[in-house]
């Protein structure tokens, strides 16, 4: 941004300076707009391919029905970007997603002086394919798609002020009311979901693009 504001700068009062700012100004909206506009096409996906169809995910973890909480985040995730609209009838959709949870866990990483856990990390591991429905052509596959959230197990290991605790119902004083079971059980709900979130949108990436 300073390299730009460098070369938008023009002589004070020199109004062929301002035309030619006002019109490198227009350029650079119009190629902003551009490039948002093509922002998600998705430019590794077959162009005539308009229709997905999401499997449900194998479960290779010992975490019930967590392949089927996924599920629902990769169908918004895709939804959510415009490129390819998620269809229910496999036989209908000209791509084919599948895919497998591989691992779900957490460790602690931040512990109080009598070595009792402050904090857990949560983590993800998903592997998936997309095939050509029509050819059964895979089009773009990864082994091992991860993320991982932080979660606090105690009040005091939580900073109400940031923008993941924001991002609740809770505020800072509903803490004072909750046990320690209570603060691990929302906290750790909640970095799962932002886990799982973080994940789908990441697999969109990977196989949108290639990546």
């Amino acid at each position: 941004m300073a390299s730009t504001r460098m070369l938008l700068r023009k002589p004070p009062g020199s109004r062929l300076g301002v035309a030619a700012f006002i019109a490198v100004v227009a350029a650079s909206m119009l190629l902003a707009g551009c490039a948002l506009h093509f922002a998600d096409n998705g430019g590794n996906l077959p162009s005539r391919d308009k229709t997905i169809y999401v499997a449900r995910f194998a479960n290779l973890t010992r975490v019930q029905g967590i392949n089927d909480q996924f599920l629902q985040y990769v169908k918004d995730a895709i939804s959510s970007r415009g490129r390819l609209a998620v269809v229910d009838d496999e036989s209908s959709a000209d791509l084919v997603l599948t895919g497998e949870v591989v691992f779900v866990g957490g460790a602690a990483t931040t512990f109080n002086g009598a070595y009792e856990p402050l904090i857990y990390q949560n983590t993800i591991t998903i592997a998936a394919t997309l095939t050509d429905r029509r050819t059964k052509k895979v089009l773009w596959h990864s082994d091992g798609i991860s993320n991982s959230a932080q979660a606090p197990a105690v009040a005091q290991a939580i900073v109400p002020t940031s923008p993941q605790f924001l991002q609740q119902n809770l505020r800072g004083s509903d803490l004072l009311h909750m046990t320690d079971m209570q603060v691990a059980a929302t906290q750790g709900a909640f970095a799962n979901q932002r886990m799982m979130q973080e994940v789908a949108a990441e697999l969109y990436a990977d196989m949108a693009y290639g990546l």
